[in-house]
């Protein structure tokens, strides 16, 4: 029972297996704030924040949602909504401040906190090593343009990952059960170097796909070294945004760019991590852009060091026909030959089209591709124009409906084979939403930002009564 006092309800028709994780997720630079304090220094997103017209209203994480100060507040509502897990991302600049060398002791100390305080609470704490935060100096290129800088570009950077994961191995491996190397590594490197719309705020396509193999490399070196460090029982993982990609029609054209998507989308990642490999027809997609030299001997073996699971992100599908994309485009070596279409149904506030199928058809295809893989959906959510009424109270009723459409697609998969172990719902808290500012939210816990008060959303307390009961009501 929860202090929400949500009671379990006979009427329930969708039951989840037991000892399902049911969690809540957040990152760091969407919520901590504290930018400058403690010994932190820039990450390439202060610094793209700062760069006028990159980030809607000029906003920055600088304060965020004060998660830094409010930290046993946010514990305490946790606890309230009687989540098991808690996902959370560590800053790198936090912790080391120059992304290799010396250990910021009070970066590590806030994390320290964080985790005994998860765990007083009965909180399983899931720590993502990444979340996009690289530290500024690794990005930075000197004027000598020594190998000091380039980011994901340089292989180096997945060197001084690999050591940043040893450091927050050696802090918190006996607390932390379960460590995720990367979130969503293909945003880091098509947004953040293809078309420039998260930070570095590169507009490159080789620099794009260099940085996707660096970050494929990081995964397998940090996942190498966590194995080392970390106690026989703990899980290591890594968190994809995998593409539900449909094709417009049946015909040829379309079929080939529903490819050409899902080779620059998804397997770029699915196999050097599973199976050791590029894949052929990426490799023949983008020949006009590199000849992909930089993947050096022993990499991909490298990169498909073994992991427990699979964190699935998923918010909405993608429907693909035979065309051009927008320029620049983050579909290096598809972006001449594919155009996007708009889903049918209805929409969020980010106008994403809100389609459950995709979930469950993303669920049955890793069910299918990868056997004996166990997945858990790390993010699933969605972000709406909400407010808090006169009477103080928050209604989201479409949020509701939107997650209980995507529990019931997991709760199908899972019927149907699907190796599902948990769901994390995005997010807990409104954050600053990347380039969107303060303009989307995606909590179920309402925060006013200029008084960072908190406020529970009706979703909010409807999830803590699918927690209780352990499944979904009629």
């Amino acid at each position: 029972m929860t202090a929400l006092d949500a009671r379990p309800d006979t009427s329930t028709v969708l039951r989840f297996p037991q000892g399902f994780r049911w969690g809540t997720a957040t990152a760091a630079y969407q919520i901590e704030g504290a930018a400058a304090e403690d010994g932190r220094t820039p990450s390439v997103w202060d610094t793209f924040s700062r760069t006028p017209g990159k980030v809607r209203n000029g906003d920055t994480g600088d304060i965020a949602a004060d998660h830094y100060h409010r930290l046993d507040e946010d514990i305490a509502l946790m606890r309230r909504l009687g989540v098991t897990d808690y996902r959370f991302s560590i800053a790198w600049p936090r912790v080391v401040p120059t992304g290799s060398g010396p250990v910021n002791a009070k970066g590590l100390d806030f994390y320290r906190r964080l985790v005994d305080g998860l765990l007083e609470s009965g909180i399983r704490p899931v720590a993502t090593l990444y979340h996009w935060d690289l530290p500024q100096e690794l990005e930075t290129v000197s004027d000598s343009g020594s190998a000091a800088g380039g980011g994901w570009t340089e292989r180096e950077t997945a060197y001084r990952f690999a050591e940043y994961a040893g450091v927050m191995a050696d802090a918190l491996g006996d607390r932390v059960a379960t460590w995720t190397t990367l979130n969503e590594p293909w945003c880091a490197a098509f947004l953040g170097y293809g078309n420039g719309v998260h930070a570095p705020g590169r507009t490159d396509a080789l620099a794009s796909l260099r940085a996707a193999h660096h970050l494929n490399l990081a995964h397998g070196l940090a996942a190498r070294v966590l194995r080392g460090a970390l106690p026989a029982s703990a899980e290591v993982s890594l968190t994809l945004n995998l593409h539900a990609v449909r094709a417009l029609s049946e015909s040829p054209e379309d079929r080939d760019a529903a490819r050409r998507i899902d080779a620059v989308g998804n397997r770029i990642f699915l196999d050097p991590v599973f199976h050791g490999r590029l894949p052929e027809d990426l490799v023949r997609d983008t020949a006009g852009i590199t000849d992909w030299s930089f993947v050096e001997d022993g990499d991909l073996a490298t990169a498909a060091a073994p992991i427990d699971s699979l964190g699935i992100n998923y918010y909405s599908p993608a429907v693909v026909a035979a065309g051009a994309s927008e320029s620049p485009s983050p579909w290096a070596g598809a972006e001449r030959h594919v155009r996007f279409e708009p889903a049918p149904g209805p929409r969020t506030a980010m106008d994403w089209p809100v389609d459950a199928d995709g979930l469950y058809e993303l669920l049955v295809r890793l069910r299918d591709e990868l056997p004996g893989v166990p997945l858990v959906v790390t993010e699933n959510g969605a972000a709406y124009d909400d407010y808090a009424d006169p009477s103080g109270n928050v209604k989201d009723p479409e949020r509701v409906d939107y997650l209980h459409a995507h529990l019931a697609a997991v709760h199908r998969a899972l019927a149907d084979g699907a190796d599902v172990r948990g769901y994390f719902l995005w997010s807990l808290l409104d954050n600053f939403e990347w380039a969107y500012g303060y303009s989307k939210r995606f909590g179920i816990v309402h925060v006013d930002f200029a008084t960072q008060r908190r406020t529970l959303k009706d979703s909010a307390r409807w999830y803590a009564e699918v927690i209780a009961r352990g499944g979904l009501g009629a």
